[in-house]
C-alpha cells in the first residue's frame, strides 16, 4: 500500500512542476514527525510516527511553487508504553484498523525563503480540515555521499476533537485527562530523486 500511495502522490503533483523544480523524497532515517499533548492538565505526553512517507517538488528560485503531500502510518504510533499506544490504536482514538493513515495534500505556499506557510489538507479518521505550517526550508545542500538534499522544520497546533479524535474523561478538581489541542512538530530531510 505504501508504494501504491508513493506513485500516487508523485503523480498528483507532476502537473504542478515548474521547469527548475526537483522531486524529493522524504527519508525516514533523518527526519522525524512528532506529537505532544497536555496530560492530567499538568504535563504532556510526547509521541512520534515511525512509519511515514512523503514527496515535495520543490524550486528554491520560485519556493511558492513548492508542494507537498505525505502519509503517515497510524500503526507506527510510539510514545514508549505499548498500553497507552495500543489504546491510540483503537477507537477511542485513531482507530487504526479503520482508518490505517494520516494524510497531508498541500494546496498553496506563502512566503520567502527560509520561511515560509504551507497550506494544506490534513485527513485524518476520513475527516479534512485545512490547516497552515510555518515551516523553515533549507537547501538544497549536496551531502558527502553526492546526494541532493533540503530539510524542513516546522509546528502547527490543531485541535483533535476537529478529527473525531475526542476520548477524555473529567477530572474531579475539574479539566480532563487529555488536552484537545495536540502540538505537532516535523523535521524532515528529503532526497532529490534523481540522485
Amino acid at each position: 500500500m505504501m508504494k501504491q500511495m508513493t506513485t500516487m502522490m508523485a503523480l498528483a503533483v507532476a502537473g504542478s512542476l515548474t521547469t527548475h523544480a526537483a522531486t524529493y523524497e522524504l527519508d525516514l532515517a533523518h527526519s522525524t514527525i512528532g506529537f505532544s499533548v497536555r496530560h492530567m492538565m499538568v504535563t504532556s505526553v510526547k509521541g512520534q510516527f515511525k512509519e511515514f512517507q512523503g514527496v515535495i517538488e520543490f524550486d528554491s528560485e520560485n519556493p511558492t511553487a513548492m508542494t507537498a503531500t505525505a502519509e503517515v502510518s497510524v500503526p507506527s504510533i510510539y510514545t514508549a508504553n505499548e498500553k497507552r499506544d495500543d489504546h491510540l490504536h483503537g477507537a477511542d482514538f485513531f482507530d487504526a484498523e479503520t482508518y490505517p493513515a494520516i494524510t497531508f495534500v498541500s494546496t498553496g505556499v506563502e512566503g520567502d525563503l527560509p520561511d515560509l506557510t504551507l497550506h494544506g489538507d490534513l485527513t485524518m479518521k476520513g475527516i479534512t480540515k485545512k490547516i497552515a505550517i510555518p515551516v523553515e526550508v533549507l537547501g538544497p545542500v549536496v551531502n558527502p555521499w553526492g546526494a541532493t538534499v533540503i530539510g524542513l522544520e516546522g509546528q502547527v497546533t490543531i485541535n483533535r476533537q476537529d478529527f473525531g479524535v475526542s476520548w477524555s474523561k473529567a477530572l474531579d478538581g475539574g479539566g480532563v485527562v487529555v488536552g484537545d489541542e495536540v502540538k505537532i512538530s516535523i523535521a524532515l530531510e528529503a532526497v532529490r530523486k534523481d540522485n
